[in-house]
């Protein structure tokens, strides 16, 4: 393991755990009414998860100098739309899924109805996370634009709207601007929303400072999506900690499909070597940023 991996791994677990703790400040107990949607929001939310997006709220702070406790409220809320994501998402109507994070999905473990309503209130608490934490020290309008990202980012034009592309594309020849445009709003636009609440929650960023991370996070959204596609025909259902070679089961389009396996390698390393030079201005606090770039185009889960 090289220095950066090293030093990207320990932050992980650090932020992790970290998110892990503000999620569970901010999620209803199982003892409260009513008892078994509140534990299936808290099974469906704990104890899984890579913890990008709220790393990535993090590392964007860090790189302008955010102390941590004023990005909890911002990373929580952005994990909890994506964990509603994933609830939905698994669906016997969307992608009828079995496995998530290396356990039952949250329609199996519970029911389907159940699991909708899960989806619907966690998604709720990520707005009322952004509007009501005190740690979060920005004015009202800016207060007001990080709710607003957030909610561009999680409707019709961003992920739900890229889910719905993706569902109408199912079977379908697609070409590469077109699989593009789809990810951009399915898997980018939560990442790139994770950067910029990171961003927004220093008082004095810049919109040079803005424009730089966007791009940054528009880059490295994308190869998050190829590496999601490459990992699902070469890795397994153990390491993934869901079900492996899903895509290709209900004939999406992916990136190894369309370009091959080494040209969506390729189109890859393109987008991390892009993501790096928008933030060349970023002195060593931007560290994370850059080791979690490679991270993407490396994993292997």
């Amino acid at each position: 393991m090289n220095n950066n991996a090293a030093s990207l791994k320990e932050l992980l677990a650090f932020n992790q755990a970290r998110t892990e703790t503000t999620l569970d400040h901010w999620l209803p107990s199982e003892t409260i009414a009513p008892k078994t949607l509140h534990k299936a929001m808290r099974y469906s939310v704990l104890d899984g998860g890579k913890r990008v997006r709220p790393f990535l709220v993090y590392s964007a702070g860090q790189a302008l100098s955010v102390p941590p406790e004023q990005l909890d409220g911002p990373a929580c809320a952005v994990e909890l739309i994506h964990a509603y994501s994933l609830i939905h998402d698994d669906l016997p109507a969307m992608d009828d899924d079995d496995l998530r994070r290396g356990k039952p999905t949250c329609h199996k473990a519970f029911d389907d109805a159940t699991a909708i309503l899960a989806g619907d209130a966690i998604q709720a608490l990520a707005f009322h996370v952004l509007a009501h934490d005190s740690k979060i020290q920005v004015n009202a309008e800016t207060r007001l634009k990080m709710v607003d990202q957030l909610a561009i980012a999680s409707g019709s034009r961003g992920m739900a709207g890229g889910q719905a592309i993706d569902l109408e594309s199912m079977g379908k020849n697609i070409d590469l601007p077109a699989l593009e445009i789809m990810h951009i709003h399915k898997t980018g636009a939560l990442i790139r929303v994770s950067v910029m609440l990171g961003a927004l929650s220093c008082a004095n960023v810049t919109d040079k400072q803005l424009k730089d991370l966007d791009h940054y996070a528009k880059c490295i959204g994308l190869a998050f999506q190829i590496q999601d596609d490459i990992l699902d025909v070469e890795s397994d259902t153990e390491t993934l900690g869901k079900t492996q070679g899903a895509d290709m089961a209900l004939n999406k389009p992916t990136y190894p499909a369309l370009l091959g396996m080494d040209g969506a390698k390729t189109m890859a390393n393109d987008l991390y070597q892009d993501a790096l030079a928008s933030i060349d201005s970023f002195d060593k606090n931007a560290d994370p940023l850059r080791w979690m770039a490679e991270y993407i185009i490396s994993r292997s889960y």
